[in-house]
């Protein structure tokens, strides 16, 4: 995400962008957790942990830091260029390293801790920028980076098969959606929704195309999270929370703000999200109803 700005404006113009939504009813916004420094704090990623601690990689921080349910910061965790953290099924924290210049060439790597006694260790490497993450039910864990997207073994090694039929420049965003994925990816035209099937992951097919507020120009579609009936809400460098539903391609705009980075559900708050910001806000969504 971090170069996304820079292809935003290389990509954007001369491609083929969908026109604007529909209107459709809006979200409510207020500042969760102000940054400190702007920019400095960029909020790459965020993810919540079972004890209602909110975890928020810093990208040009090079830490990964915890927040208690009251605001609090509890513990800084040092990840160089942190991308997404990711809860595995082992209840570790996997988060994304070298989600910048630094990562690219294959330099960028996984590393994963305790939450309780958080010391990280490497788990994956050989990876370039990586940035968006998820798990399926079986324990893999799939990187979007700069080659594409990367699938990885529980112990740590890359399923280099699978890998290398899911190259697809430009990814950002993944989740999991029962048999596949569901990615963002910005390598032209900016804005798209892939879905990719695990079993068949050379198969990919375009869902969705992310509106842009400027006619002619292409918005970045970030990162991504997936509710609890299929829909996607997408952040964009635009400053736009977008609903899409994968099934349809339909797509609705439900906040124009500042530029946003990701976003993470409150377990016990289904009606609102914390989301990431380039600036290092952590906004508080309060969701229209679908």
């Amino acid at each position: 995400m971090a170069l996304a700005p820079l292809l935003a404006l290389t990509l954007g113009f001369g491609t083929p962008v969908a026109a604007a939504a529909p209107r459709c009813a809006q979200a409510s916004v207020e500042v969760a957790l102000p940054s400190g420094t702007p920019l400095l704090d960029w909020s790459e990623n965020l993810v919540y942990d079972a004890q209602g601690n909110l975890w928020v990689a810093r990208l040009y921080r090079n830490e990964v830091q915890r927040y208690d349910a009251a605001g609090a910061l509890t513990a800084r965790v040092p990840v160089e260029a942190p991308g997404a953290p990711r809860f595995g099924p082992d209840g570790l924290l996997y988060v994304n390293s070298g989600d910048s210049l630094a990562g690219s060439g294959g330099a960028g790597s996984v590393v994963r801790f305790d939450p309780a006694a958080p010391n990280p260790e490497t788990f994956a490497t050989g990876l370039t920028m990586p940035n968006g993450a998820a798990f399926d039910a079986e324990g893999y864990l799939y990187v979007a980076a700069g080659s594409g997207v990367v699938r990885i073994r529980r112990d740590g090694s890359i399923d280099r098969d699978w890998t290398d039929r899911a190259v697809h420049s430009g990814v950002n965003g993944i989740v999991v959606q029962g048999d596949a994925l569901l990615v963002s990816a910005n390598g032209g035209p900016l804005g798209q929704i892939l879905r990719i099937p695990i079993a068949d992951p050379g198969a990919a097919s375009v869902v969705a195309q992310i509106p842009s507020p400027v006619p002619g120009v292409g918005d970045f579609a970030d990162d991504m999270i997936l509710d609890a009936a299929g829909t996607l809400t997408v952040t964009t460098i635009s400053g736009q929370l977008v609903r899409v539903d994968p099934r349809t391609g339909a797509t609705c705009t439900i906040l124009r703000g500042e530029p946003m980075t990701s976003a993470a559900a409150r377990p016990d708050r289904p009606g609102e999200l914390l989301v990431g910001t380039e600036s290092g806000n952590i906004l508080r969504i309060h969701l229209p109803e679908a």
